[in-house]
């Protein structure tokens, strides 16, 4: 039996000479795709196609089949199923309706699968015919936002968000799939605020909707005006806006509670016997499979919110009781086995119930810390592709909040205080532990925290540097804000310090091989930028005078670092060489830190020696320090305050095409329209007809 015959959907088998009976509708389709008009001898053929259950596979495998010639000889016949589908999306009886959305949706992946290497134009004459195009598009989006806008089936709707779905991902470059352009000039976006503004529907479709209204953002957003840019950037309607957050917010929920059930798995039973005996080797390997899956589109839907809209950065901070992910009574949404984690959108019992019960032992949270909890999980392993980008795009969400005005007032008020509890990754110095005291504090703590907890475990061969650039400017972004504010935050800032001076010290060890790939020089320059920071505006901002003692106490404390730093960039500036400007910068910023160095050291060193000590106490240290400020000279350095504003282009161009490309077949793959059974289907429009 041939392959097109497996996929024909079989009645019954006759005897060995003869060949199985194909379904009717199979039959119809093989009318379709001969030269004659299927409905010359049979005037009643398209009301009957659509009562039939749609083969899905048969109709996409006879448009993969087609060649050249065929095409042109069978491209009236597909032009008139496409007219007839969008037709029959108008009857009232609802099989119908659902089965001219399933051929449409075999008709655009079938085709586009058919013609990757044809132009977009020749792909909508094959669709549509190119002189009625524009029409039949148009009445297309109008009776799918009609369908998704009235109080019909949610079913429907839901296969109306499919098919759209599937019509922006049938090519791997979104920006290349021309019939998007109908989408652009009939829009959908109205419709999917509806759903995301009402809670019912955001409850059955938020999660598509968002992913949707994501893509379409993205298509050609560099080459020409798009207009659901333009438009998600004024939204203003409240309603709105909490609803997308809330969408967001239940997604990333979800996700961290299914990495928190496996963590609970992995720590369990045998496995936790095991890595008791043979030590931390096989607890790094388990924490790696625990944050394989990552979803990109859900975080490109926050980006992109958080990016072009203001006022979406009040939603950020919109507190309300936490759910207890550990022991909350929440369904998962059912998924095939092969459903990456955190892809599939949240159970809907969370979706449907915004307003949550009060409980006096539970902590209010946000779409911010659910959201910092995600990126404390999707940080710790960068080693594969997908996982990196998601750390970039969580540090590039971090930087455009951390430079937002709004933003940075509710993440340092004091009245707003919370306790958020990062994942932190083991590592064979320390214990993993839950820290049940963790403080209620502004949130910009919970940030600095994330950031140095990157910092400190990831300095590794393949050393991830943009990432490290990200990290070092988002908090000199928030240090400028408190400079600027004077807001004197109450935060254990010699973790800070001392991750940054460990950061330094890694980078002079593996000077030869980091060149080798990436300009240290910057990173270097920003570290030491930081510190002077610090030293330069340090009383403005620090909570104690005592704070800015022990800045200078762990500068004079890790001076060698500091020293060896400065010999390297000497070395390099004064040499003809690749990197000579870069390190001549760096050599330039050590200049307040050396000479707090040069100031402070002999100080120290002739205290020991008069009081007979031969090693001194932090007190004692500390001591010097307070009774010598007045005889320090330092030099005022411009611009420690300034920071260049995130902008996506140029600099981000080639990040976000790639990224939507990836989304883009991820959809694609997950998309599928046994999504929605078409049994279950046919059996719910079958007992309403």
């Amino acid at each position: 039996m041939s392959q097109m015959e497996k996929k024909a959907g079989l009645l019954r088998r006759t005897s060995s000479s003869k060949k199985p009976l194909k379904e009717k509708v199979v039959l119809m389709y093989d009318d379709i795709f001969s030269k004659e008009d299927p409905a010359k001898n049979n005037p009643r053929f398209w009301d009957e196609l659509f009562l039939m259950k749609v083969n899905l596979e048969y109709l996409e495998s006879k448009l993969e089949c087609l060649d050249g010639d065929e095409v042109q000889q069978i491209q009236d016949n597909i032009n008139s199923l496409f007219h007839h589908c969008v037709q029959a999306m108008e009857e009232e009886h609802q099989i119908k309706v659902v089965n001219a959305l399933q051929t449409l949706c075999a008709l655009f992946r079938g085709v586009h699968q058919k013609n990757k290497s044809a132009s977009g134009f020749d792909i909508i004459n094959m669709l549509m015919g190119f002189d009625k195009a524009e029409q039949r598009m148009k009445e297309l989006i109008e009776r799918l936002d009609s369908l998704l806008c009235g109080d019909g089936s949610e079913s429907l709707k839901s296969l109306c968000l499919k098919l759209l779905l599937c019509l922006v991902t049938v090519t791997d470059n979104i920006s290349q799939n021309t019939i998007l352009e109908y989408v652009m000039i009939n829009s959908i976006f109205e419709a999917i605020l509806q759903i995301l503004s009402d809670v019912s529907s955001r409850g059955q479709h938020g999660y598509d909707a968002v992913v949707l209204l994501a893509l379409l953002v993205n298509y050609r957003k560099y080459e020409s005006v798009n207009p659901y840019i333009v438009k998600l950037s004024i939204v203003d309607d409240e309603p709105t806006l909490d609803g997308m957050g809330m969408v967001v917010h239940q997604a990333l929920t979800e996700y961290n509670r299914q990495y928190k059930e496996k963590e609970e798995e992995n720590q369990g039973g045998f496995f936790s016997t095991l890595s008791s005996m043979v030590g931390s080797m096989f607890i790094a390997d388990a924490d790696e499979k625990l944050s394989v899956q990552t979803n990109e589109a859900i975080l490109l839907a926050l980006y992109e919110a958080v990016h072009l809209n203001r006022n979406f950065i009040t939603v950020l901070a919109q507190s309300h009781p936490e759910i207890d992910i550990a022991t909350g009574s929440v369904t998962p949404t059912p998924t095939t086995p092969t459903t990456p984690l955190g892809t599939t959108p949240p159970s809907l019992d969370m979706m449907n119930n915004p307003e949550l019960p009060l409980d006096p032992n539970m902590q209010t949270c946000n779409l911010l810390i659910t959201f910092l909890k995600y990126a404390s999980i999707v940080m710790q392993d960068t080693k594969d592709e997908h996982r990196l980008n998601s750390a970039r795009l969580c540090l590039i969400i971090l930087t455009c909040i951390a430079e937002d005005q709004y933003a940075d007032a509710f993440l340092h008020d004091d009245n707003m205080n919370f306790r958020v509890n990062l994942h932190r990754m083991p590592m064979r110095h320390r214990k993993k532990v839950v820290d049940k005291s963790i403080p209620s504090r502004p949130l910009v703590c919970a940030i600095l925290d994330l950031m140095v907890e990157f910092i400190v475990t990831h300095m590794m061969k393949d050393f991830p540097m943009d990432l490290y650039l990200r990290c070092v400017q988002i908090i000199h972004k928030l240090l400028c804000y408190q400079k600027k504010c004077r807001i004197r935050l109450h935060y254990t800032w010699r973790e800070l310090w001392s991750a940054l001076i460990n950061l330094l010290k890694f980078l002079l060890s593996n000077e030869t091989s980091l060149l080798a790939k990436h300009n240290i020089f910057h990173l270097a320059l920003l570290v030491v930028n930081l510190f002077n920071m610090f030293i330069t505006y340090g009383d403005t901002f620090l909570p104690t005078s005592n704070s800015y003692d022990e800045l200078y106490y762990e500068i004079v404390r890790m001076h060698q670092v500091f020293d060896n730093l400065y010999c390297m960039v000497l070395r390099v500036s004064t040499n003809t060489g690749h990197w000579k400007e870069a390190a001549s910068k760096v050599t330039h910023a050590l200049v307040n830190v050396r000479a707090i160095i040069n100031h402070f050291n002999p100080k120290i060193e002739s205290y020991a020696a008069v009081n007979h000590i031969s090693q001194l106490s932090e007190e004692q240290v500390l001591e010097v320090v307070r009774s010598n400020y007045d005889t320090l000279t330092l030099k005022l350095q411009d611009g420690l305050d300034q920071f260049e504003r995130y902008s996506e282009q140029p600099k981000e161009v080639a990040f976000f095409k790639e990224l939507v490309r990836s989304i883009s077949l991820n959809v694609r793959k997950n998309v599928s329209l046994n999504t929605l059974s078409q049994d279950v289907l046919l059996k719910e429009f079958s007992s309403i007809s």
